[in-house]
């Protein structure tokens, strides 16, 4: 009966083969929230702990440079 509950993990989009870089905006607009424009955290986004670091500083970097915004 609990196995109806299980949800399947997720796997590291980075791990699995996708190159992440700051130009690449439609992708990494999943990384962020679509009200606050805030860093999705890791149970969310399904990353492993190294590429969540990665994420976080490609978003970090495509804010400064102005290819998406800081806040929504």
């Amino acid at each position: 009966m609990a196995d109806f509950f299980r949800k399947k993990k997720k796997v590291c989009p980075m791990c699995s083969g996708k190159e992440i870089d700051y130009k690449n905006v439609d992708f990494i607009i999943r990384f962020i929230s679509k009200d606050k424009g805030k860093i999705l955290p890791r149970r969310v986004t399904g990353c492993c702990a190294e590429h969540q670091r990665v994420v976080a500083r490609e978003v970090k970097r495509a804010r400064f440079m102005a290819l998406i915004p800081f806040v929504k």
